[in-house]
Protein backbone atom coordinates (compact mmCIF):
# COMPACT_ATOMS: atom_id res chain seq x y z
CA UNK A 1 0.00 0.00 0.00
CA UNK A 2 3.33 2.31 -0.56
CA UNK A 3 2.26 4.95 -2.74
CA UNK A 4 5.15 5.84 -5.16
CA UNK A 5 5.27 9.34 -6.82
CA UNK A 6 3.11 9.84 -9.67
CA UNK A 7 0.40 8.42 -8.52
CA UNK A 8 -0.77 11.01 -6.85
CA UNK A 9 -1.24 14.73 -7.69
CA UNK A 10 0.95 17.53 -6.51
CA UNK A 11 -2.13 19.23 -5.19
CA UNK A 12 -3.32 15.66 -3.26
CA UNK A 13 0.27 15.41 -2.13
CA UNK A 14 0.50 18.80 -0.28
CA UNK A 15 -3.20 18.59 1.08
CA UNK A 16 -2.26 15.19 2.27
CA UNK A 17 1.23 16.27 3.81
CA UNK A 18 -0.66 19.08 5.77
CA UNK A 19 -2.67 16.83 7.51
CA UNK A 20 -0.30 14.41 8.17
CA UNK A 21 1.90 17.03 9.69
CA UNK A 22 -1.18 18.27 11.84
CA UNK A 23 -1.65 14.63 13.00
CA UNK A 24 1.89 14.37 14.16
CA UNK A 25 1.84 17.39 15.77
CA UNK A 26 -1.46 16.09 17.95
CA UNK A 27 0.06 13.02 18.79
CA UNK A 28 3.56 14.38 19.88
CA UNK A 29 1.24 17.09 22.10
CA UNK A 30 -1.14 14.46 23.35
CA UNK A 31 1.62 11.68 24.32
CA UNK A 32 4.17 14.23 25.76
CA UNK A 33 1.98 13.05 29.29
CA UNK A 34 1.52 9.68 28.89
CA UNK A 35 4.90 8.32 28.18
CA UNK A 36 6.09 5.95 31.13
CA UNK A 37 8.70 3.30 31.60
CA UNK A 38 6.32 0.85 29.70
CA UNK A 39 5.87 3.24 26.65
CA UNK A 40 9.04 4.58 25.87
CA UNK A 41 10.85 0.63 25.47
CA UNK A 42 7.33 -0.79 23.60
CA UNK A 43 7.83 2.16 20.64
CA UNK A 44 11.38 1.44 19.50
CA UNK A 45 10.68 -2.35 19.87
CA UNK A 46 7.75 -2.49 18.07
CA UNK A 47 8.70 0.11 15.74
CA UNK A 48 11.78 -2.18 15.06
CA UNK A 49 9.08 -5.51 14.82
CA UNK A 50 6.68 -3.66 12.60
CA UNK A 51 9.44 -2.85 9.91
CA UNK A 52 11.12 -5.91 9.89
CA UNK A 53 7.69 -7.68 9.51
CA UNK A 54 6.20 -5.65 6.51
CA UNK A 55 9.51 -6.51 4.59
CA UNK A 56 7.94 -10.32 4.35
CA UNK A 57 5.26 -10.40 1.93
CA UNK A 58 2.89 -13.37 1.90
CA UNK A 59 1.63 -14.45 -1.32
CA UNK A 60 -2.36 -14.34 -1.71
CA UNK A 61 -4.59 -15.32 -4.24
CA UNK A 62 -4.66 -13.66 -8.15
CA UNK A 63 -0.71 -13.57 -8.25
CA UNK A 64 -0.38 -10.67 -5.42
CA UNK A 65 1.17 -10.24 -2.21
CA UNK A 66 0.38 -8.71 0.66
CA UNK A 67 2.73 -7.55 3.93
CA UNK A 68 1.73 -6.83 7.82
CA UNK A 69 0.62 -3.29 8.56
CA UNK A 70 0.72 -3.51 11.96
CA UNK A 71 -1.58 -0.69 13.00
CA UNK A 72 -3.83 -2.64 15.18
CA UNK A 73 -0.63 -4.25 16.89
CA UNK A 74 0.78 -1.18 18.03
CA UNK A 75 -2.90 0.32 18.93
CA UNK A 76 -3.86 -2.30 21.10
CA UNK A 77 -0.62 -2.18 22.89
CA UNK A 78 0.29 2.21 22.97
CA UNK A 79 -3.10 3.52 22.52
CA UNK A 80 -4.16 5.62 19.13
CA UNK A 81 -1.46 8.53 19.42
CA UNK A 82 1.46 7.12 20.62
CA UNK A 83 0.82 4.37 17.58
CA UNK A 84 0.84 7.05 14.97
CA UNK A 85 4.48 8.07 16.05
CA UNK A 86 5.38 4.56 15.48
CA UNK A 87 4.00 3.85 12.30
CA UNK A 88 4.98 7.54 11.08
CA UNK A 89 8.73 6.17 11.92
CA UNK A 90 8.87 2.87 9.88
CA UNK A 91 6.66 4.53 6.62
CA UNK A 92 9.24 8.10 6.76
CA UNK A 93 12.58 5.16 7.34
CA UNK A 94 11.47 3.12 4.84
CA UNK A 95 10.25 5.88 1.89
CA UNK A 96 13.90 7.93 3.03
CA UNK A 97 16.40 5.39 3.16
CA UNK A 98 14.84 2.34 1.31
CA UNK A 99 12.95 4.26 -1.32
CA UNK A 100 9.53 2.71 -0.31
CA UNK A 101 7.05 4.96 -1.01
CA UNK A 102 7.68 7.96 -2.49
CA UNK A 103 8.84 11.05 -0.48
CA UNK A 104 6.36 13.36 -2.12
CA UNK A 105 3.65 10.62 -1.44
CA UNK A 106 4.73 10.02 1.91
CA UNK A 107 2.09 12.62 3.59
CA UNK A 108 -0.27 10.25 1.98
CA UNK A 109 1.44 7.23 3.00
CA UNK A 110 1.28 8.46 6.66
CA UNK A 111 -2.18 9.16 6.12
CA UNK A 112 -3.28 6.04 5.50
CA UNK A 113 -1.34 3.45 7.41
CA UNK A 114 -0.24 5.87 10.46
CA UNK A 115 -3.21 7.51 10.91
CA UNK A 116 -6.64 5.79 9.08
CA UNK A 117 -5.01 2.54 9.57
CA UNK A 118 -4.41 3.31 13.79
CA UNK A 119 -7.66 5.07 14.52
CA UNK A 120 -9.55 2.73 12.53
CA UNK A 121 -8.26 -0.36 14.66
CA UNK A 122 -8.82 1.70 17.44
CA UNK A 123 -12.35 2.76 16.94
CA UNK A 124 -12.92 -1.16 16.06
CA UNK A 125 -10.93 -2.83 19.00
CA UNK A 126 -12.65 -0.25 21.77
CA UNK A 127 -15.96 -1.00 20.50
CA UNK A 128 -16.02 -4.88 20.25
CA UNK A 129 -14.16 -4.76 23.77
CA UNK A 130 -17.47 -3.00 25.56
CA UNK A 131 -19.54 -5.22 23.50
CA UNK A 132 -17.49 -8.59 24.60
CA UNK A 133 -16.73 -7.40 28.33
CA UNK A 134 -14.00 -9.57 30.28
CA UNK A 135 -14.17 -12.60 28.00
CA UNK A 136 -10.87 -13.70 27.62
CA UNK A 137 -11.21 -14.13 24.05
CA UNK A 138 -12.19 -10.49 23.43
CA UNK A 139 -8.64 -9.56 22.72
CA UNK A 140 -8.28 -11.94 20.07
CA UNK A 141 -11.57 -11.52 18.03
CA UNK A 142 -11.45 -7.81 18.92
CA UNK A 143 -7.64 -7.50 17.58
CA UNK A 144 -8.44 -9.72 14.87
CA UNK A 145 -10.81 -8.05 13.19
CA UNK A 146 -9.82 -4.42 14.09
CA UNK A 147 -6.62 -5.53 12.31
CA UNK A 148 -8.62 -6.76 8.92
CA UNK A 149 -10.64 -3.69 9.23
CA UNK A 150 -7.23 -1.31 9.70
CA UNK A 151 -6.31 -2.85 6.19
CA UNK A 152 -9.27 -2.80 4.21
CA UNK A 153 -10.41 1.01 5.15
CA UNK A 154 -6.65 2.14 4.24
CA UNK A 155 -6.82 0.96 1.23
CA UNK A 156 -10.43 2.60 0.19
CA UNK A 157 -8.74 6.01 1.23
CA UNK A 158 -5.80 4.76 -0.79
CA UNK A 159 -8.18 4.40 -3.74
CA UNK A 160 -9.76 7.75 -3.14
CA UNK A 161 -7.00 9.39 -3.16
CA UNK A 162 -5.97 8.02 -6.68
CA UNK A 163 -9.40 9.04 -8.19
CA UNK A 164 -8.73 12.91 -6.84
CA UNK A 165 -5.84 12.67 -8.59
CA UNK A 166 -6.81 11.58 -11.46
CA UNK A 167 -4.85 8.50 -11.72
CA UNK A 168 -7.87 5.80 -11.79
CA UNK A 169 -11.91 6.38 -11.81
CA UNK A 170 -13.39 5.62 -8.29
CA UNK A 171 -15.73 3.49 -9.74
CA UNK A 172 -12.30 1.20 -10.70
CA UNK A 173 -9.97 2.05 -8.41
CA UNK A 174 -12.29 1.70 -5.00
CA UNK A 175 -13.56 -1.72 -5.59
CA UNK A 176 -10.24 -2.91 -6.83
CA UNK A 177 -8.13 -1.61 -3.97
CA UNK A 178 -11.08 -2.81 -1.56
CA UNK A 179 -11.01 -6.71 -3.10
CA UNK A 180 -7.62 -7.30 -3.06
CA UNK A 181 -6.86 -5.78 0.40
CA UNK A 182 -10.32 -7.65 2.05
CA UNK A 183 -8.09 -10.86 1.14
CA UNK A 184 -5.06 -9.12 2.23
CA UNK A 185 -6.59 -7.99 5.57
CA UNK A 186 -6.76 -11.67 6.29
CA UNK A 187 -2.92 -12.49 6.95
CA UNK A 188 -3.36 -8.71 8.84
CA UNK A 189 -5.63 -10.06 11.24
CA UNK A 190 -4.01 -13.61 10.96
CA UNK A 191 -0.86 -11.92 12.03
CA UNK A 192 -2.02 -9.77 14.73
CA UNK A 193 -3.93 -12.47 16.20
CA UNK A 194 -0.57 -15.21 16.33
CA UNK A 195 1.12 -11.83 17.63
CA UNK A 196 -1.40 -11.16 20.86
CA UNK A 197 -1.41 -15.02 21.57
CA UNK A 198 2.21 -15.02 22.03
CA UNK A 199 2.34 -11.22 24.36
CA UNK A 200 -0.19 -12.29 26.61
CA UNK A 201 1.65 -15.82 26.59
CA UNK A 202 4.55 -14.45 27.33
CA UNK A 203 4.27 -10.78 28.58
CA UNK A 204 0.62 -10.40 29.77
CA UNK A 205 1.59 -6.88 31.27
CA UNK A 206 1.95 -5.75 28.46
CA UNK A 207 -1.73 -5.29 28.08
CA UNK A 208 -2.83 -3.62 31.64
CA UNK A 209 -2.71 -0.11 30.63
CA UNK A 210 -2.88 1.10 34.39
CA UNK A 211 0.33 0.60 34.63
CA UNK A 212 3.20 2.48 33.73
CA UNK A 213 5.77 0.19 34.87
CA UNK A 214 6.75 -2.12 32.12
CA UNK A 215 8.29 -5.45 34.30
CA UNK A 216 11.50 -5.80 33.11
CA UNK A 217 12.48 -3.67 30.14
CA UNK A 218 15.69 -5.29 29.42
CA UNK A 219 13.52 -8.35 28.51
CA UNK A 220 10.80 -6.39 26.09
CA UNK A 221 14.27 -4.96 24.85
CA UNK A 222 15.79 -8.01 24.01
CA UNK A 223 13.30 -10.44 23.02
CA UNK A 224 11.73 -7.87 20.78
CA UNK A 225 15.08 -7.23 19.38
CA UNK A 226 15.69 -10.94 18.97
CA UNK A 227 12.10 -11.42 17.09
CA UNK A 228 13.11 -8.34 14.51
CA UNK A 229 16.39 -9.78 13.74
CA UNK A 230 14.90 -13.12 12.93
CA UNK A 231 12.05 -11.49 10.80
CA UNK A 232 15.00 -9.69 8.70
CA UNK A 233 16.83 -12.59 8.34
CA UNK A 234 13.68 -14.45 6.78
CA UNK A 235 12.84 -11.54 4.77
CA UNK A 236 14.43 -12.98 1.60
CA UNK A 237 11.85 -15.37 1.72
CA UNK A 238 9.13 -12.79 0.97
CA UNK A 239 6.51 -13.52 -2.15
CA UNK A 240 7.86 -11.92 -5.37
CA UNK A 241 4.61 -11.02 -6.35
CA UNK A 242 3.84 -7.42 -6.41
CA UNK A 243 1.81 -5.92 -3.96
CA UNK A 244 -2.16 -5.28 -3.65
CA UNK A 245 -1.29 -1.70 -4.62
CA UNK A 246 1.04 -2.39 -7.34
CA UNK A 247 -0.85 -5.34 -8.93
CA UNK A 248 -3.78 -3.09 -8.87
CA UNK A 249 -1.88 -0.40 -10.64
CA UNK A 250 -1.00 -3.20 -13.32
CA UNK A 251 -4.12 -4.70 -14.01
CA UNK A 252 -5.95 -0.87 -14.13
CA UNK A 253 -3.16 0.53 -16.64
CA UNK A 254 -1.64 3.61 -14.34
CA UNK A 255 1.36 1.22 -13.24
CA UNK A 256 3.89 3.52 -15.86
CA UNK A 257 2.49 6.72 -13.75
CA UNK A 258 4.98 5.51 -10.99
CA UNK A 259 8.02 7.46 -10.99
CA UNK A 260 11.36 6.39 -9.58
CA UNK A 261 12.96 8.28 -6.73
CA UNK A 262 15.25 10.78 -7.54
CA UNK A 263 18.04 9.05 -5.09
CA UNK A 264 19.02 6.17 -4.13
CA UNK A 265 20.37 4.57 -0.72
CA UNK A 266 18.85 1.60 -0.26
CA UNK A 267 16.54 0.67 -2.89
CA UNK A 268 14.38 -2.65 -2.58
CA UNK A 269 15.43 -2.88 0.74
CA UNK A 270 19.70 -3.91 -1.31
CA UNK A 271 22.76 -2.84 1.19
CA UNK A 272 24.97 -1.63 -1.63
CA UNK A 273 28.59 -3.67 -1.86
CA UNK A 274 26.72 -6.80 -1.25
CA UNK A 275 26.43 -9.28 -4.33
CA UNK A 276 24.90 -12.17 -2.75
CA UNK A 277 20.66 -10.85 -3.23
CA UNK A 278 19.77 -12.43 0.12
CA UNK A 279 22.64 -11.48 2.41
CA UNK A 280 21.95 -7.93 0.82
CA UNK A 281 18.81 -7.69 1.67
CA UNK A 282 18.97 -8.92 5.25
CA UNK A 283 21.71 -6.84 6.13
CA UNK A 284 19.49 -4.12 5.11
CA UNK A 285 16.47 -5.08 7.38
CA UNK A 286 18.52 -5.53 10.18
CA UNK A 287 20.02 -2.00 9.64
CA UNK A 288 16.64 -0.64 8.68
CA UNK A 289 15.31 -2.12 11.99
CA UNK A 290 18.19 -0.33 14.26
CA UNK A 291 17.48 2.76 12.63
CA UNK A 292 13.27 2.60 13.36
CA UNK A 293 14.04 1.66 17.12
CA UNK A 294 16.21 4.32 17.24
CA UNK A 295 13.82 6.58 15.69
CA UNK A 296 10.78 5.48 17.60
CA UNK A 297 12.56 5.07 21.13
CA UNK A 298 14.78 8.66 20.36
CA UNK A 299 11.20 10.66 20.12
CA UNK A 300 10.22 8.50 23.11
CA UNK A 301 12.63 10.11 25.12
CA UNK A 302 12.47 13.40 23.72
CA UNK A 303 9.00 13.86 24.81
CA UNK A 304 9.51 12.35 28.41
CA UNK A 305 11.91 14.59 28.90
CA UNK A 306 10.53 17.71 27.73
CA UNK A 307 7.28 16.40 29.76
CA UNK A 308 9.27 16.53 32.84
CA UNK A 309 10.90 19.52 32.10
CA UNK A 310 7.59 21.32 32.07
Amino acid sequence: MHIPDGFLSVAVSIIMWIISIAMIAIALRKVKNELGDREVPLMGVLAAAIFAGQMLNFSVSGGTSGHLLGAAIATILLGPWTAVLVMTSVVSVQALLFQDGGVLALGANIFNMGVVGVFVSYAVFQLLQKAFGKQKWGLFVSGSLAAWTSIFIASLACALELAISGTSPANIAVPAMGAIHAIIGIGEALITLGALAFLYATRKDLFEKSSKKLNGNKGILIGGGIIAVVLAILSPLASSHPDGLEWVAEQKGFLEMARAAFYNIMPDYAFPGISDPNISTIVAGILGAVIVFGVAFGIARLEKHSATQE
